[in-house]
């Protein structure tokens, strides 16, 4: 009966496979360089070969943690929480995006679009992968489009997932990070080309914070 409890839960949002929680630098995007409190949920089957957590792909090897517990570390912290994973829109997102927000919290969340848009968020970046494309309830809701170049196909993928995307929507080009030395210069002609981008930088990497 417990089991079946849990699972519910889970189904519901109300617990979730918690990965890892910290309090950092916003270090991506259009937040970079704002202090933010991550919310790091296990579980992805997108499966992108240049993941940096790729520890986060199974949901059983993280605690299912209720949300409630979550919040209360989360609202002391920080003003600003940022849900991320994994693939955080592989769980019901209502009750902890709620939760957040009756704390007083701004949130946040980084996804890959990959499943049904559930939460409400104040802001939502969208980092679209080739092995699992964003469902469109998600390209019409994001505030940003953040495409990973690691190769010089990727420009053309991201000019493909600009055109689906929300007219709304901030464009940004980030470099794959172990091959940040090598597409830098192609990205930096690229946005000169084509203003309507942005460059987006892991500068979390450079600051050596997590």
């Amino acid at each position: 009966m417990q089991k079946v409890d849990l699972q519910n839960e889970v189904k519901n949002g109300t617990v979730l496979p918690l990965m890892e929680e910290f309090y950092t630098i916003q270090g991506e995007g259009f937040h970079t360089g704002t202090a933010a409190y991550f919310i790091r949920v296990g579980g992805c089957d997108v499966g992108c070969h240049w993941c940096d957590v790729k520890e986060s792909w199974d949901a059983e090897l993280h605690p299912p943690t209720a949300i409630e517990e979550i919040v209360v570390r989360a609202s002391e912290k920080a003003k600003l929480a940022v849900v991320t994973g994994g693939e955080p829109l592989t769980w019901n997102m209502d009750a902890l995006t709620l939760a957040l927000k009756k704390a007083g919290m701004i949130v946040n969340m980084e996804t890959s679009g990959a499943y049904e848009l559930s939460g409400t968020w104040d802001w939502i970046c969208l980092s679209p992968k080739k092995t699992k494309l964003p469902v469109k309830s998600v390209y019409d809701n994001a505030h940003e489009l953040k495409v990973v170049i690691y190769n010089k196909h990727d420009f053309i993928f991201a000019e493909e997932q600009a055109a689906l995307t929300n007219d709304q929507a901030i464009l940004f080009l980030q470099p794959e990070w172990s091959k940040h030395e090598e597409v830098m210069p192609l990205i930096v002609d690229y946005v000169k080309e084509n203003p309507q981008w942005r460059i987006s930088l892991q500068t979390h990497k450079y600051l050596d914070i997590p």
